[in-house]
């Protein structure tokens, strides 16, 4: 091949490229668009509304929904907590505390276990209403948890978790 092939061959790549790269400027000078300052569509939520939302779990029939509940279900729904959580008598602190007993108890009081600023602050006790709402989401029930948990959506698992923990207790709370 001699040296004017290799320059019609380097020469059709640059034209190439310069057309493909000249289309492109020539249509945003052509076609020239403002983008706006602000979004096209903003959604504006009360409070009322954001605390409605955040207040659902609070609004369950607490009884109805542990109907639906079955502790056999809740021990393999369990293997899913099992990960960070012992439910073990005597059982020792993973990455998230130990789960004997949990139910009727104070949050944030196993003497052994470093709880996060959130749950320390919150101050109430592990009731059904309570771990419903934090097993549906834990992140929006208890604002700064370390727990990374997404939540368990599906209400008969919930329900199931609940009686399951109620059930590995020395006392357990008796049923609404």
């Amino acid at each position: 091949m001699d040296s004017f092939e290799i320059n019609k061959i380097v020469a059709a790549v640059i034209v190439v490229f310069v057309v493909i790269f000249g289309i492109g400027k020539i249509s945003d000078i052509i076609f020239h668009v403002d983008k706006p300052n602000t979004s096209a569509y903003k959604i504006e939520i009360s409070t009322a509304t954001a605390n409605q939302v955040s207040n659902t779990s609070l609004d369950v029939d607490i009884s109805a929904l542990l109907a639906m509940g079955d502790a056999a279900h809740g021990q393999k729904v369990f293997k899913k907590c099992s990960a960070c959580h012992s439910i073990k008598k005597d059982g020792k602190n993973k990455i998230g505390p130990a789960l004997y007993n949990v139910m009727g108890r104070n949050i944030a009081t196993l003497l052994n276990y470093k709880y996060s600023k959130a749950f320390l602050a919150y101050g109430k006790a592990w009731t059904y209403e309570e771990m419903n709402g934090f097993l549906t989401k834990p992140q929006a029930h208890i604002k700064g948890t370390k727990m990374a948990f997404a939540g368990l959506k599906k209400e008969k698992d919930r329900a199931s978790v609940i009686l399951f923990m109620n059930e590995n207790s020395d006392n357990p709370l008796p049923l609404p």
